[in-house]
């Protein structure tokens, strides 16, 4: 099993569950997830599936044992997993402790910020994780857990207070809000509630940030939370797609879906402890490089290893779980003026230690190029990409933008309109009269998922640049349906998943092949050809993949209304350049692809991509 494979989160989750549902039966078996098979008590680089147990027995002892043993390989729902087995028990984190005088996490504020004292009027104390919005209505809710808003005796409708009932028992005059919705299962332990009777600030206590996006973790990443009981405490995800049995009370036991977070080596927590009771409901917040919180929630805490239990781990549910189930979404950010530089399109110095700059035409294709209406020069610059157009052909030469997999986002494409690019003239892109009644389909140069990165309002902003008629260029409709095009929009994702891409960052450059002989249509001649460099750093080296794919049956096929149709091809970056009048700098140098053999009968620098597996090998 690669770490490639934990992308296809659902394959994997159905999986477990199909473990799951047959093996935490076992009163002895605690969970089971995701992890790094553990060897002499230190994490190996073996992906495995890891069982954790309130007893390990020695091999010798387990037919005498009362659990059923756990073999070394499992298959499920068509994976084969190796197994490991690990001592570990949860409990659910909503008793609350407190010894010592208290801080403003467990007094009354107004307004109320999250990583504080929060709970049912029936429930000890918990934390509230953030605030978000509710999407239905649209109104602000306060997120926490289950078992802190809800827990065994509550109901939808019943009071909130603030700090929970542990913390200040005057719960007739601290209320803040009402149950709104919960759930309880394998999409997490969550709920939300109304904000009533005071104010409410999004900026999470002591981490001096909001949640403005969510992501899923991996194994490895660095996270921090804001708590209730323990404050800000540093982890390390330890374990993905992971289904704990948890008891919530005598008689009500559930499986929770969600993954595990370990200590933090450089940032050791108080006491060794990076979750205690009271905790649940924090927000786990991604780091940056620097070790800071970012914005991005990753999990909503629920749990932590039981006391007498040997090392200290949390679980978490899926962040994008728990808002999916109760509906919810991040609060954007209020508005504010754009700088000129969040828009100042591809950035050359993006990859870490490396400037790959634009391509630099010949004499013939920089002649070409179709000059800017509302300032000099002839490249423009758009949110996270940049472009040149050709004035005879009325499609771009080239899009060149930057991917950065730290901060992609998800947002919807649902009523945004193709449009002109008002930088150029009319006369010089192809518009809707090229695309209407046939079989042509719009397709982007700069992928739109490439460029959803940012903040909230660079992410929206580049969702919308992405649709302007200068990053689009004609494909057949049968062409976006087939399976190489599912193979040219996932280069990008496949070197993100089997190579370790420094930073999570790439540059991109792309565009059509012109040729003499292009087919003309409605006054247009169509580009049948198209290619894409993809540049990257790994281990602090700069690499780099060429890739043309074509569609060479488009004649025949328009008119019905070199290289097989619909053909996916890895080339050698100089070549490429041939091809296109345009030389690529660094990324040549860079290039990734064998040189051809000179002895070989008819050789050439072209590689077939058949499937998925080709595209990084």
């Amino acid at each position: 099993m690669r770490k490639g494979d934990l992308k296809d989160r659902a394959t994997i989750e159905a999986a477990v569950r199909q473990v799951a549902d047959e093996y935490l039966a076992d009163p002895n078996i605690t969970s089971v997830g995701v992890a790094y098979k553990v060897t002499g008590g230190e994490p190996t680089d073996e992906l495995a599936l890891q069982f954790t147990v309130k007893t390990k027995f020695a091999p010798e002892g387990l037919e005498a044992a009362p659990t059923r043993p756990i073999p070394p390989e499992l298959t499920a729902n068509g994976i084969r997993f190796p197994t490991d087995v690990v001592e570990r028990r949860y409990t659910a984190h909503p008793t609350a402790v407190d010894a010592e005088p208290k801080a403003d996490r467990k007094r009354r504020l107004d307004p109320m910020v999250p990583g504080v004292s929060i709970g049912h009027t029936a429930v000890s104390a918990g934390t509230l994780g953030c605030l978000v919005r509710e999407d239905a209505t649209g109104e602000t809710r306060m997120l926490s857990n289950w078992h802190v808003f809800q827990g065994p005796e509550g109901a939808l409708g019943d009071r909130i207070v603030q700090p929970g009932a542990f913390d200040d028992n005057r719960v007739d005059e601290n209320g803040c809000g009402r149950l709104v919705r919960s759930f309880l299962g394998l999409a997490g332990d969550c709920a939300i509630a109304s904000v009533e009777g005071r104010g409410a600030e999004e900026t999470i206590l002591e981490l001096g940030v909001p949640v403005r996006r969510l992501g899923d973790p991996e194994l490895g990443d660095r996270v921090v939370k804001s708590g209730r009981t323990t404050g800000v405490t540093y982890g390390v995800v330890t374990r993905v797609h992971t289904i704990t049995k948890i008891a919530y009370g005598p008689a009500h036991e559930e499986q929770i879906g969600g993954f595990e977070i370990g200590p933090d080596a450089d940032h050791p927590a108080t006491d060794g402890e990076i979750s205690d009771g009271g905790d649940s409901g924090a927000a786990w917040l991604a780091r940056d490089a620097e070790g800071a919180a970012t914005d991005m929630m990753l999990g909503l805490h629920f749990a932590g290893e039981a006391d007498g239990t040997s090392g200290e781990h949390a679980l978490a549910c899926y962040a994008s779980s728990v808002f999916s189930k109760l509906e919810i979404s991040p609060l954007a950010a209020p508005p504010r003026i754009v700088s000129q530089a969040a828009s100042a399109g591809y950035d050359a110095a993006f990859l870490p230690g490396q400037t790959i700059p634009f391509p630099v035409a010949t004499e013939a294709v920089e002649a070409d190029y179709a000059p800017l209406q509302q300032s000099d020069g002839v490249v423009r610059h758009a949110t996270h990409f940049s472009l040149a157009m050709s004035a005879s052909r009325r499609f771009c030469r080239w899009v060149a933008w930057n991917v950065d997999g730290n901060g992609l986002q998800q947002l919807s494409r649902s009523g945004i309109e193709f449009k002109r690019d008002p930088e150029y003239l009319a006369e010089h892109q192809v518009d809707d009269d090229l695309y209407s009644n046939n079989r042509l389909d719009r397709g982007h140069i700069a992928r739109r998922a490439d460029l959803l990165w940012g903040t909230r309002e660079e992410a929206q902003r580049a969702n919308q640049e992405s649709f302007l008629f200068t990053n689009i260029t004609p494909q057949l409709d049968d062409f976006n349906q087939s399976a190489k095009h599912g193979l040219w929009g996932q280069l990008e994702d496949a070197i993100y998943e089997d190579v370790t891409v420094d930073d999570l960052r790439l540059s991109v450059v792309g565009g059509p092949i012109f040729k003499a002989d292009d087919h003309q249509y409605r006054g247009v001649l169509v580009p049948r050809s198209y290619w894409k460099v993809i540049g990257y750093v790994e281990a602090g080296a700069l690499r780099a993949k060429a890739y043309v794919l074509t569609q060479d049956d488009l004649e025949t096929k328009l008119e019905s209304l070199g290289l097989e149709p619909f053909n996916l091809y890895q080339v050698a970056i100089g070549e490429l350049a041939g091809l296109t009048g345009l030389d690529y700098g660094p990324l040549t140098g860079a290039d990734t692809m064998p040189p051809p053999n000179p002895d070989a009968a008819g050789a050439g620098v072209a590689r077939e991509i058949r499937g998925r597996s080709d595209i990084v090998s």
